[in-house]
């Protein structure tokens, strides 16, 4: 492999956020580790305790307008929630398209199925939907953010 390609490819990992990629051509093998699960283990406990709001990227679906004191992320610990957590790496979106109404405001009921938010991994848009029955509590994450697997996005109080 040459240089040019070893930096495309750590380009593409970069721009992935794929944590690892391993490639072997012929005899050559090149392994890619990036940081990026480690950033986001330091910026969810803060973001926690202080919410920050970050400008999305130009070519985000942010909302026009912005973000009303009852969707700004609760930091309450109750063990009656249930959490819907990300199932993939990648951007979180409130609505489908810029100035679109969200899918869920906080205070809504919601059933099984209902869409929440999409999350785009790849450049592939993901809906993600409700598991359980209940109202949204909490809005854990703010519109144009990563997100990691596992990640906690919305606080469900079942009903």
């Amino acid at each position: 492999m040459t240089n040019d390609e070893i930096r495309e490819l750590i380009q593409l990992a970069t721009d992935t956020g794929v944590a690892e990629l391993e490639v072997q051509r012929g005899e050559n093998r090149v392994r890619i580790r990036t940081l990026a699960g480690v950033e986001a283990s330091v910026v969810v406990p803060q973001y926690a305790a202080q919410p920050v709001v970050a400008a999305p990227p130009a070519a985000t679906f942010a909302s026009s307008a912005p973000p009303s004191k009852a969707e700004v992320p609760i930091a309450k610990e109750t063990d009656s929630l249930i959490y819907v957590k990300s199932p993939i790496v990648g951007t979180y979106y409130e609505c489908a398209s810029p100035g679109a109404p969200p899918f869920v405001r906080i205070g809504e009921h919601v059933t099984p199925g209902k869409v929440l938010c999409i999350i785009e991994s790849m450049k592939l848009m993901n809906e993600i939907e409700a598991d359980a029955a209940g109202v949204i509590e909490s809005k854990l994450v703010q519109n144009g953010q990563p997100v990691e697997y596992g990640e906690a996005l919305f606080g469900i109080r079942p009903v």
